[in-house]
């Protein structure tokens, strides 16, 4: 395989201690989107990781019937989006549902801290989704007992890390879920051979001089600014959804930007799903039946070696269509999931049933 054919297949890859600040959203600063719901509020707070990063989410909260010992979820992702984007999406329904959820930017990105902007890491986004837990675990609404966790595409593989990593994490959803790790190493379809690694591993390093010697660094290629109708299929998805009113958000760097070029080094040499086998709290994956990265799922889950996990496939849909087809995305079945693992049955907002 040639360089540039894999470096593009990296590139392509990437499209895809607490503080208590709060704000309260109100109509004239909706910057979501999605629509506003009457049945939930939503709150501004921020929260530092174990690096000493300030994270910024949103917190949404059913309006009726918030009381201490409620089940809390914490929800981020795709790779290179941000919380106005499908994260928020996922946690508004949730909360419509009658979860308190957090929708939170991670590090390097969107409304969060680090002063390198665009860059990606294992360890530290693993660490993202528990600085999310313990936030949650500060909010006197919450039961500590009763916390789980949503990661979508790339962060998806990030949120099995972390299960495996924090017992504190009582149930997990992935959705169009995305091995970041083994794309970066192996390409689409681990495609990829050890000299081609090799080489790029040389690509990139080579950057890093420039990038050195230059005092910034360089961004990758992010989605074109038009379709020629010749890219992959899924590319012409990600387009849909990032650059078109669907989804577009200023701050989201596949709607408005690119990922360092370096970004891949750490995610090369740092596999996520190294202990996904010792994950002993419930797992629930969710992808499309179409999706280019349904591999990433069915090839995870066959590591889960808990008794209570499980893969639905979703007919017809493909990988975008989890980001924010409301009619595709079933909501209801992550609700069950959580209301049943996190021992929460007392909460019933009759939301209109869904896939």
């Amino acid at each position: 395989m040639k360089l540039k054919h894999i470096f593009t297949g990296i590139i392509l890859s990437f499209l895809t201690a607490v503080s208590t600040k709060t704000v309260m959203a109100n109509e004239k600063t909706w910057d979501k989107v999605f629509p506003k719901s009457d049945l939930v509020n939503v709150q501004k707070v921020t929260f530092k990781n174990r690096f000493g990063i300030d994270l910024v989410g949103d917190l949404y909260m059913p309006k009726n019937g918030v009381h201490p010992g409620m089940a809390a979820i914490a929800v981020t992702g795709p790779f290179g989006a941000v919380k106005e984007q499908a994260s928020g999406l996922y946690a508004l329904n949730l909360a419509e549902r009658g979860f308190i959820t957090l929708a939170f930017d991670p590090s390097f990105t969107g409304e969060s801290g680090g002063n390198v902007r665009n860059v990606a890491s294992p360890d530290i986004n693993t660490d993202d989704i528990s600085a999310a837990v313990d936030y949650l675990i500060t909010r006197p609404e919450v039961d500590e007992n009763k916390i789980g966790v949503i990661g979508i595409c790339g962060f998806g593989g990030f949120a099995l890390n972390a299960a495996a990593q924090d017992t504190r994490i009582k149930a997990t959803v992935t959705s169009t879920m995305y091995d970041m790790t083994r794309v970066s190493a192996k390409g689409y379809n681990d495609s990829m051979s050890e000299e081609d690694l090799y080489q790029l591993r040389k690509t990139l390093n080579q950057q890093r001089t420039a990038d050195t010697k230059a005092r910034k660094n360089a961004p990758a290629e992010g989605l074109p600014a038009t379709l020629t109708g010749d890219e992959p299929q899924f590319v012409q998805d990600y387009y849909e959804y990032y650059k078109t009113p669907i989804g577009f958000h200023e701050r989201s760097i596949n709607s408005n930007g690119a990922w360092n070029k370096t970004s891949a080094l750490s995610l090369i040499t740092q596999p996520i799903l190294s202990y996904a086998h010792t994950i002993k709290s419930p797992v629930l994956m969710i992808h499309g039946e179409k999706a280019h990265s349904r591999y990433f799922s069915e090839d995870a889950f066959k590591k889960l070696t808990g008794d209570n996990k499980e893969l639905m496939i979703i007919p017809g849909a493909n990988h975008v269509d989890l980001y924010y087809k409301t009619d595709v995305i079933p909501f209801n079945r992550i609700a069950d999931f959580f209301k049943e693992n996190l021992n929460d049955y007392q909460y019933d907002f009759g939301i209109s049933p869904n896939k």
